[in-house]
């Protein structure tokens, strides 16, 4: 079931197009990856999903139904642009955002001083925001988006400007939240995350949604068709047993094993490949070498820009 989804959303402002036609249906308790480079309509469309704004065209459905004003407070919102007040002190300020979601002041201190130890900033409670380094005043408002545990989380870049090791910890937690049933939309330029925590993804580029679907299988899709064989024995029996279907692309040795990049070209498959080469080699390591999602990001967005006639800026 997907918790939401948005259809043919259109959104113009003054001569630029924002979203041309974009739908996406985000699953329930899934980590949703929305992608894209700057300026392609990202932060718009998760600006109408806060209703912050609201679509020229098109529908935004909410837990089966079209979207009410009030479902505002099942969603956390953690924006790119962090907002403290910098004059007030930490745990007043986190204490006032928690009871603006609706929470009573003894169940936010409460969870609170839990999220503050969790995050070891709990030493931070009296001191004013403007004392924090950016990472902390980050863990902050990470704190304060999730503690009324909404149904929809939005991170937009949540890892900007925090070290591995805290950006490890703030993963583990977003992990956490989806095991406990919230459902996240995920917005990052880091692709590497993406592949770490999302179960689906959708790409935007220039206003329209150009590639969507369940990360793995985007993945698959977007395969070359190379094959990794590690093998042991001498590499002219390898290339003899090879046909015309196969292309050998690359070698090396490591260790002991070597390793062997091959192509299938034509509709062979890739279990006629370990046929061919079982007699002649012993094989000890045999997969298809799938695209990182930073390759993919990159060749479609530049296939689309070429396609259509349009720059990469």
């Amino acid at each position: 079931m997907n918790l939401l989804t948005a259809e043919h959303v259109e959104k113009r402002y003054a001569n630029h197009l924002a979203l041309d036609d974009v739908s996406i249906a985000v699953p329930e308790k899934s980590i949703f990856g929305l992608l894209g480079p700057n300026g392609a309509g990202k932060t718009t469309l998760i600006r109408i999903i806060n209703q912050i704004t609201g679509p020229d065209k098109g529908e935004i459905t909410f837990a089966g139904r079209k979207m009410k004003a009030d479902d505002i407070y099942q969603i956390g919102y953690l924006p790119e642009e962090r907002g403290l007040y910098k004059k007030m002190k930490v745990g007043e300020q986190a204490l006032y955002l928690s009871q603006l979601k609706g929470i009573s002041k003894g169940d936010a201190i409460k969870q609170l001083k839990i999220w503050f130890e969790k995050f070891e900033i709990q030493g931070w409670w009296d001191k004013k925001v403007e004392e924090l380094s950016k990472g902390m005043a980050q863990k902050v408002q990470f704190i304060v988006t999730v503690i009324h545990e909404p149904k929809l989380l939005i991170f937009d870049e949540p890892f900007s400007g925090f070290d591995p090791i805290n950006a490890n910890l703030l993963k583990d937690e977003i992990l956490k939240l989806k095991e406990k049933g919230s459902t996240i939309i995920f917005s990052t330029h880091n692709m590497g995350s993406v592949e770490e925590l999302c179960d689906h993804i959708a790409l935007i580029n220039k206003s329209k949604n150009i590639l969507h679907g369940p990360i793995n299988e985007v993945r698959k899709q977007y395969g070359s068709n190379i094959f990794e064989l590690a093998y042991r024995g001498e590499s002219h029996k390898l290339n003899a047993c090879l046909d015309a279907n196969y292309s050998l692309v690359s070698e090396k040795d490591e260790a002991g094993v070597r390793k062997a990049l091959i192509k299938v070209n034509n509709f062979s498959s890739d279990n006629r490949l370990l046929n061919l080469v079982l007699p002649a080699v012993e094989v000890v390591g045999f997969n298809q070498v799938i695209p990182s999602m930073n390759d993919i990001f990159i060749q479609v967005v530049q296939d689309y820009n070429s396609a259509n006639g349009v720059s990469a800026n």
